[in-house]
């Protein structure tokens, strides 16, 4: 490796990038061949920079990377040391290519979006209890769709076969727009909602267009990988940010992160600890986007599955809210094989995503579209809905009473108001929650560790996805994951 002196004249010549690089490469080889072990502890920058004699800018631009994509995890005031559970960051069954590889024939983003598979791995599984995000797909009403299909005129099917708004079909917008002031308290215009490929791709989106390479991005910490991931690939900095009883502690992270440009949260029901963020936090994290000129996502994958008397508006229905973008999605609602989802944006801000969008894929199936618009306009969303928020608590009881029976009360899960999913916290050494849902897996139970969800967090527990499984499945799951746990 070149003396520093050269590092420096290389910077100059705009080779600083190759070079950090090159550190970058050097480090993440050492943590996944071995040499430096899960849990080691990493040397102070200087030392580092000294070590390998380059700059310490250099060492630090690696580190943060290191830490976006989850190899290494920083605790305050104690240094930076190897994340405990690396094995998880490598594909199953196959042998990862090295990014040198890579490097000669991508660029530097797109070699960051090759890395996708190292920091999320979403199931493609066909899916069984208790794994999380699955909808009662077994409930939804095929035959009112099929007939609504049918019901499609010649006139439509004729103009949905040509090409379309990238916004999206008109009539859809129109509903959403519509139904999010019934069911979210949101007042928007159908010109603000652009249609997208599930909240996945609306993420995407939002990176592209509001993000530069090296902006940081305020995430929750336990959070959603799939959004980390994103962000990373647009060559973003995900910040993580510790979540308690009231949701993302944004005068922390304003503290600890004051470059920070966005902030992504879930506050109906955070993922994936399913906390409710409260009004005071939801007031502060406005505050602070207002006075950084931030902007705020806002996640409401299942916002609508609300089980009390009194069902929470959005934060974007919020006064000030203006600096708020609202994604959601009908993955949940109604099913992921629709593959649907939406962005609610500022109106100056429309006319961009709709370009983005496409250029992406120039526009969504429009005669899908369609068909979902009616569905929404005709009241079948609002129907399907209802049976839903009756029928996810009978299985939530269901899975909660079925684990405290089978396990001699030694696992009972705290009943939750909101979403598709309960989280059981444990108190136990690391890993233990990795190496229990690793035994459930073989029982044929899926289960999440939340440690694979955090990036500095030490919380640890386990997920229980219970929407989509009917009582026998329920049941079924329970009695395995019972006998795991009478045996810790």
């Amino acid at each position: 490796m070149p003396n520093r002196g050269a590092n420096r004249r290389s910077a100059d010549s705009g080779a600083a990038t190759s070079l950090r690089q090159q550190v970058y490469e050097r480090l993440r080889a050492a943590i996944e061949q071995g040499t430096l072990a899960p849990g080691a502890r990493l040397p102070p920058s200087r030392e580092q920079a000294q070590l390998l004699n380059v700059g310490r800018n250099t060492v630090l631009w690696a580190v943060d990377r290191l830490r976006a994509e989850g190899y290494l995890v920083a605790r305050v005031g104690d240094g930076t040391y190897v994340a405990g559970d690396i094995a998880a960051l490598r594909p199953a069954g196959r042998r990862r290519v090295a990014p040198v590889v890579l490097a000669g024939s991508l660029s530097q983003r797109g070699q960051l979006i090759a890395e996708t598979a190292l920091r999320w791995r979403p199931p493609t599984a066909p899916a069984v209890p208790f794994r999380i995000g699955t909808p009662a797909i077994d409930e939804f009403p095929f035959a009112v769709w099929e007939r609504l299909e049918r019901q499609t005129t010649p006139a439509v099917r004729r103009a949905t076969s040509h090409y379309q708004d990238p916004a999206g079909h008109l009539p859809l917008r129109e509903a959403v727009a519509h139904w999010l002031l019934l069911s979210r308290g949101i007042r928007c215009e159908a010109a603000q909602v652009i249609v997208t490929a599930g909240s996945q791709q609306a993420i995407d989106l939002i990176g592209r267009l509001l993000l530069d390479p090296g902006d940081e991005v305020l995430v929750e910490d336990p959070g959603y990988p799939g959004i980390r991931a994103c962000l990373v690939g647009h060559g973003a900095l995900a910040r993580p940010v510790p979540v308690d009883d009231e949701g993302l502690t944004i005068a922390a992270a304003a503290a600890r992160w004051p470059a920070a440009r966005m902030a992504v949260v879930t506050p109906t029901h955070q993922f994936p600890l399913g906390v409710r963020m409260s009004l005071a936090r939801r007031l502060a994290l406005l505050d602070w986007a207002r006075a950084q000129k931030a902007w705020i996502v806002e996640d409401d994958y299942d916002g609508e599955f609300q089980y009390g008397a009194h069902r929470i508006p959005a934060l974007c229905s919020l006064p000030h809210a203006e600096r708020v973008l609202y994604v959601g999605t009908f993955s949940k609602t109604l099913h992921p094989g629709l593959r649907l989802g939406f962005i609610v944006l500022p109106a100056a801000l429309a006319g961009a995503f709709a370009s983005a969008k496409a250029l992406a894929d120039r526009h969504g199936p429009a005669a899908l579209q369609d068909v979902l618009a009616r569905f929404i306009t005709d009241g079948h969303l609002f129907r399907h809905l209802r049976r839903m928020r009756e029928l996810y608590p009978t299985r939530q009881a269901t899975t909660i009473e079925a684990l405290a029976r089978v396990s001699g009360g030694a696992l009972r899960l705290a009943p939750s108001a909101q979403g598709l999913h309960l989280c059981h916290e444990l108190t136990a050494p690391r890993g233990t929650d990795s190496a229990f849902a690793a035994r459930a897996g073989e029982a044929g139970v899926f289960l999440a560790p939340l440690s694979a969800y955090a990036v500095e967090s030490r919380r640890q527990g386990l997920l229980f996805g219970f929407a989509g499984y009917d009582t026998a499945a329920l049941n079924a799951a329970a009695r395995r994951v019972g006998a795991l746990f009478r045996q810790r």
